[in-house]
């Protein structure tokens, strides 16, 4: 049985990380940001790929 990951929105992660979500739309197309997935017509992203992306942010701030 495949694991179950937790998927938020392009709203819901906007909100979290206080962006606006044309930002997210941007780094999603540019190939940089959070990875995301498309779900038929949707955008999601992995609440596992967030935290890695925040934590790479967190080491590349301190490098």
């Amino acid at each position: 049985m495949p694991s179950k990951q937790k998927l938020v929105t392009r709203v819901e992660l906007a909100e979290y990380l206080g962006l606006p979500i044309a930002t997210l739309a941007q780094w999603s197309y540019r190939g940089t940001g959070p990875r995301s997935i498309k779900v038929g017509r949707h955008v999601r992203y992995r609440w596992t790929d967030v935290e890695r992306w925040l934590d790479e942010q967190s080491r590349g701030a301190a490098a």
